[in-house]
């Protein structure tokens, strides 16, 4: 099927240029071998963007964000959100790619459930971007663009730690702080690529504690297919969080810490442990709790010393990132990458671009969040967007 921004007099010049860059498109086909030579009109030109759901305000700004940069370059862009059901998605792809896509960027709820939608994008030369979100089993995943998942976990383990008070902000082991202490352990959901470097960057980090005592995981639940949350679920955490403390804590023990990988996992604990008095901030004893994504609900709990800490990750520069991606397939070029080892979906190595992260605290939200423009002052102090 030809492309509709095909050059065909350049067709062959342009397969072979690709070949000499290494450019592999998509599966086998090398991506969008004959989509380039930069004779196209962008308005001629569809992106499909493919976002889980709604009910993440974190994935509301995202498709928004990727949706405004490309079409700031002239681009059409079809945004579709899934609603976090599986067939609800594969059925958005299917329609995207029978209506005309020419690239698709796509952050999937189930990476393994994407496998004939990808092939039919080979078929037609449709480059496939995994956005944030690693699409595995397939070889039909031309790039990944993604923040540096495994230094999330580390961060988010380290900010644990941190907020316990066993190490300072340097990372230095604060003298006096005697163990063991108590906590548990929470995961992402099962069916995200990036739920396990998360949770392996935040056992790099936890394991040497509890290895020597300092650190107790009373319910003994430390391996990730149990403290998984299927879909990131605040529902779902909040239950497991109350039967934790009904089957582990009802003998009057302390909970020191807990590890979460999402705001929205955060919530559901802290609204179990103060569901049974504990709280209602740190200061008044209610147990240090991490998180991701500086989704404004957490940022104002943070602001107000109920939860410790969060992980922002800079999704404008995902955005971005993803945006340059598409338009380097557009054009026929070899994107850049800055990772070509890390990220084995099962079927290949996919060249990825990696983004840095930043820990927020209390003391973060003004420097990190505010001054960059991300939340108001206003939005910190409602929780509102």
């Amino acid at each position: 099927m030809r492309r509709k921004f095909t050059m065909v007099a350049a067709a062959g010049a342009l397969a072979l240029g690709l070949a000499a860059c290494g450019g592999g498109g998509a599966g086998a086909g090398g991506g969008s071998t004959e989509g380039a030579g930069g004779g196209a009109d962008p308005s001629d030109i569809t992106i499909g963007v493919a976002m889980p759901t709604e009910t993440s305000e974190r994935w509301i700004a995202d498709g928004k964000a990727v949706k405004q940069g490309l079409e700031d370059l002239g681009y059409k862009v079809n945004l579709q959100y899934a609603g976090d059901d599986i067939p609800t998605q594969t059925q958005q792809i299917d329609q995207m790619i029978t209506s005309g896509a020419d690239v698709l960027i796509i952050a999937s709820i189930d990476g393994t459930a994407l496998t004939s939608q990808l092939e039919s994008a080979a078929a037609q030369n449709i480059p496939v971007i995994a956005y944030d979100r690693l699409i595995r089993d397939s070889e039909n995943v031309d790039f990944y663009v993604t923040f540096d998942n495994f230094a999330v976990g580390v961060a988010q383990g380290t900010a644990l730690l941190q907020g316990m008070g066993l190490i300072d902000a340097s990372g230095v082991a604060v003298q006096g702080v005697q163990g063991p202490l108590n906590i548990e352990l929470f995961a992402g959901s099962p069916d995200d690529n990036n739920a396990g470097f998360f949770f392996d960057g935040a056992m790099s980090v936890l394991q040497p504690y509890i290895d020597n005592g300092t650190l107790v995981v009373k319910s003994g639940q430390t391996d990730f297919d149990t403290v998984a949350t299927l879909r990131w679920s605040q529902e779902a955490a909040q239950k497991r969080m109350e039967d934790l403390l009904t089957s582990t804590y009802s003998d009057g023990s302390t909970l020191s810490g807990v590890l979460s990988p999402f705001d929205g996992i955060s919530r559901g604990i802290i609204t179990a442990l103060q569901g049974v008095g504990q709280g209602p901030t740190i200061e008044a004893g209610l147990p240090i709790v991490t998180g991701q994504d500086a989704e404004i609900a957490s940022v104002k709990l943070i602001n107000d010393g109920v939860q410790s800490s969060t992980i922002f990750k800079d999704t404008r520069k995902l955005a971005d990132q993803s945006v340059k991606v598409a338009e380097a397939f557009v054009k026929g070029e070899k994107p850049e990458a800055n990772d070509t080892e890390t990220y084995d979906n099962g079927k290949k190595v996919v060249p990825s671009y990696l983004l840095t992260v930043d820990t927020v605290f209390a003391e973060d939200i003004v420097p990190l969040l505010v001054d960059s423009g991300y939340w108001t002052e206003a939005q910190v102090q409602s929780g509102v967007a």
